[in-house]
């Protein structure tokens, strides 16, 4: 039932112990240790998988055709599970990230909602999980060490999908590096829900063991053309929301590189910060960020220390780098969504020599077309080299439209590679 005060249907501390909490899955290894470590708290979560034509066409029953792709993909997967057999309406919870801005998490719960009335399940509880505190669910509560653990998710999933995707176009054996990563990831998840193994300094150990195996794997050096991935964060990380992007590329022999979520905590960190010093706030909150922010810094630096350590694999940028990069390209006050960081991500990826971004662009997302497609001018006149291809991804669009581009992408860049250097003047 709705709660008349708080307008909404409560997700209540009796629902904790009987209700199944579904939740979208954006990034597959990422989202599986967050679904552990929450079933730790006392929480039956489960992250969908499901894919295929059906999750569009079931968000485009529910949501207006107009609304952001993302959101049409994230309500189908909600409604297409709830509708499909597998779960009674009656003891099942939806589960959103949410991030407080102006932008798409912040307002996929009310079109969520409004989509459920619609197919006659709007008694079915969605949960805001925001560390703005949008909403208030007595049943789910975001404690301390809970907020640990999710962090320890991020940094290991940031780790095994930054090493999956250095190994992918090398491996000898083709599917090892991912049926590692897939070990790995149920180790670390089991681990995590496991008492007096989840403190850091076990994290950082996990670190090395994780760089050794994957080093053994076997791997020869290939001609590869390195691509990097940004947009919108649904589209650029979920297979569901870019066609498996990723794969393919892997497919047509390039390597991705793509940036960590870690980056998105630290933007989103950052900008209360700047938020700080344009409008000020309580002391108490202002010390809160500047401390979230060393925390979250310091464990990026611990990152990327060790995979330097290990020598074989590159590391990601160190985020004050990143906002170094973008200074005098875009205001960092352009931040509904990916804001800046769009545009900081394309310039990184340029500044570590990768020349070729794809600029993954979901239909009705306004700021990702202004800070990726609308900032490719800038960015070319600054790295001449790069070639930016935006690929858009909307349930209109065909999976061969997006596929052709990116690979006449690849032909220009294996050709542009293969020309012999102008001879330089003695």
């Amino acid at each position: 039932m709705v709660n008349q005060e708080k307008g909404y249907v409560v997700f209540t501390e009796e629902m904790k112990k009987t209700h199944t909490i579904l939740a979208p899955n954006m990034l597959p290894m990422h989202f599986k240790m967050i679904g552990k470590v929450m079933s730790r708290s006392g929480y039956h979560l489960e992250v969908l998988e499901t894919s295929g034509p059906r999750i569009a066409e079931t968000g485009l029953k529910y949501v207006h055709n107009d609304t952001c792709y993302p959101a049409i993909l994230v309500i189908g997967q909600f409604i297409d599970a709830l509708q499909s057999g597998k779960y009674d309406p009656d003891k099942v919870a939806l589960i959103l990230f949410q991030t407080g801005g102006g932008c798409r998490a912040s307002n996929y719960i009310h079109l969520l909602r409004k989509a459920l009335e619609k197919a006659d399940l709007g008694h079915v509880p969605v949960i805001s999980l925001s560390l703005a505190g949008l909403e208030k669910h007595p049943g789910f509560q975001l404690t301390l060490p809970l907020l640990m653990r999710m962090m320890y998710a991020v940094l290991y999933g940031d780790l095994l999908m930054t090493l999956v995707n250095q190994c992918k176009p090398y491996e000898l054996e083709k599917g090892a590096a991912q049926a590692l990563a897939d070990r790995w990831t149920d180790r670390l998840a089991e681990e995590m829900t496991t008492g007096g193994k989840g403190n850091y300094r076990q994290v950082k150990a996990n670190y090395r063991r994780i760089l050794e195996a994957f080093g053994a794997i076997p791997m020869e050096r290939r001609d590869t053309v390195k691509v990097g991935i940004v947009g919108e964060i649904f589209v650029k990380y979920s297979p569901l929301g870019n066609n498996n992007l990723e794969q393919f590329l892997v497919d047509e022999g390039a390597e991705a590189v793509i940036p960590g979520l870690l980056d998105f905590c630290l933007y989103c960190v950052y900008n209360n910060l700047l938020d700080n010093k344009l409008y000020g706030m309580q002391k108490g909150v202002q010390l809160a960020y500047k401390a979230a922010y060393r925390y979250l810094l310091d464990k990026e630096k611990d990152l990327i220390d060790a995979i330097r350590a290990h020598g074989r694999f590159e590391p990601p940028t160190l985020f004050t780098h990143t906002v170094e990069l973008v200074q005098g390209t875009i205001s960092m006050g352009v931040k509904m969504g990916e804001g800046w960081l769009l545009t900081a991500e394309m310039l990184e990826l340029a500044d570590k020599g990768v020349g070729n971004i794809v600029c993954t662009q979901p239909f009705g997302c306004l700021p990702n077309h202004i800070c990726g497609k609308g900032m490719m001018k800038p960015i070319k006149e600054k790295n001449p080299a790069v070639n930016i291809v935006a690929i858009d991804y909307d349930a209109g669009a065909t999976k061969v439209n997006q596929e052709n581009r990116l690979k006449l992408m690849l032909a220009n860049a294996r050709q542009k590679a293969a020309a012999p250097r102008e001879s330089i003047p003695v």
